[in-house]
């Protein structure tokens, strides 16, 4: 199987199907691959919060033009997942000098699946953008073309707590989690999020700590219309609680626009999250003190809306509440505008690369500690060296081009073969205030009962 994710998040997808017992498992760019049966297949979709999508391939072949795609696809034997008298739809992704028109590839794809029912029955199944039963997605790499199915249906980024509030377009609920998997939190302190907007860093957040699988919301997956769908497998899956934990701290949100706040308000009510969020109305300047212990994500203006000189003062001053009010905190800060990063005046001790929708952005990672500097030079000689050393791969060179492949160096120490990653592999011992697991309740209920309640 194939499950499909944002640039820069593959390790993190990788880590999460690991976790789930996927077999096999491969990053490659923007996807990662995997093994596993029918339970697999309906857990990625539920548990995986960085997954945009899960793609199960039915046939591979090669393709020199058009005419070969279509006899490629014309061999499937499409009974097995169509009948005439139900709908499909068909997506197509092309990285090829060969094929330059997904569109017309689309096409192809739709005429050999007409006419293979057309010639065997007389009749055929119908087109259908809205909820098909059935998705057809094509990848072609050069002349490499893999046929799917869509298990997921609409992107697995879309939770199903949006209410559709009116406000500026949010940020990616894939690329949300993924920011805050990378730094490791997990529930073990207070999180923070000075210029939240409509709230996705706060929800994923909580959904993280909470340990509250992405699918709850859900309303529904493609594979739900398939013909071997076990509507018993899934309840079992998804109405497992086993893994749900407490949260004992909390995440705070603010912001300058009234409009947003409500827009973040709505949806965390939505989500019954109101408990573990607190949102107020408060300029990033204006903070005078932080929660402690604590941790700061947050995704500032980039400049498309807001005058150069406004970000240049924005970029300074975020720079300087972090020195004087956040000390003792990492401030992980994603911005597409290296030049006002460069404003905030620290220096980050992790770069790492990321897209925001069609922007290529910086993910970078700030220590604000306490003391003298020579201290904190002292204490990363003696902390973890797997913690000190995370990402030796991710700095930018002057002379790198943007998103250009680079070899790992070879690793000097004992980590496990992907194991240079900030966010997810402390050994128990380490782990820093660890969420506990949460003990049965004497009235029976749980988290997850009380937030399906909403649904």
């Amino acid at each position: 199987m194939i499950a499909k994710t944002l640039y820069g998040l593959e390790d993190v997808l990788a880590d999460e199907l690991t976790m789930l017992k996927a077999c096999d498992v491969k990053a490659g760019r923007r996807m990662v691959s995997f093994t596993g049966d029918k339970a697999m297949m309906y857990r990625a979709n539920y548990y995986c919060r960085t997954a945009l999508r899960i793609l199960k391939p039915i046939c591979r072949f090669e393709a020199d033009d058009a005419d070969a795609v279509y006899a490629g696809v014309k061999k499937v034997e499409w009974e097995k997942y169509l009948t005439p008298d139900r709908t499909f739809s068909v997506d197509a992704v092309v990285y090829s000098e060969t094929f330059t028109h997904s569109g017309f590839v689309t096409y192809r794809v739709k005429d050999a699946i007409a006419d293979y029912f057309t010639e065997k029955s007389g009749k055929r199944p119908s087109v259908r953008l809205n909820r098909p039963d059935v998705y057809v997605h094509i990848h072609i790499s050069h002349k490499d073309c893999t046929v799917c199915l869509d298990s997921s249906g609409e992107s697995l980024h879309k939770r199903g707590y949006r209410t559709g509030a009116p406000g500026e377009a949010p940020l990616n609920e894939v690329l949300a989690a993924g920011m805050i998997l990378k730094t490791g939190w997990c529930g073990q302190s207070h999180f923070v999020d000075p210029m939240c907007g409509s709230g996705t860093l706060l929800i994923e957040a909580a959904l993280i700590a909470l340990n509250v699988p992405p699918g709850l919301f859900r309303k529904e997956y493609a594979f739900e219309r398939w013909d071997d769908f076990d509507r018993e497998l899934f309840r079992t899956i998804s109405e497992d609680e086993s893994e749900e934990r407490e949260f004992d701290f909390k995440c705070f949100g603010s912001d300058i626009s009234p409009k947003a706040l409500k827009t973040a308000a709505a949806d965390i009510k939505n989500a019954n999250l109101s408990k573990y969020i607190d949102l107020k109305i408060l300029p990033f300047q204006q903070y005078t003190e932080a929660p402690r212990p604590g941790i700061l994500v947050t995704n500032p203006p980039y400049g498309e809306r807001l005058p150069a000189d406004d970000l240049t003062a924005l970029y300074s001053m975020l720079g300087e509440r972090l020195k004087h009010v956040f000390t003792g905190y990492r401030a992980w800060i994603l911005s597409s505008k290296e030049e006002y990063l460069e404003k905030i005046g620290l220096r980050p001790n992790l770069k790492l690369k990321m897209m925001n929708g069609q922007l290529e952005c910086e993910y970078r990672c700030y220590e604000m500690f306490e003391g003298k500097n020579g201290d904190y030079k002292k204490s990363l000689k003696a902390r973890n060296p797997y913690e000190r050393e995370t990402h030796p791969h991710t700095k930018f060179p002057a002379a790198e081009k943007p998103f250009a492949p680079r070899r790992k160096p070879p690793r000097e120490d004992d980590r496990p073969a992907g194991g240079n990653r900030p966010y997810s592999k402390f050994r128990e011992t380490e782990k820093p205030s660890a969420p506990r697991r949460k003990p049965p309740r004497e009235d029976g209920k749980s988290i997850l009962n009380s937030l399906r309640k909403k649904i």
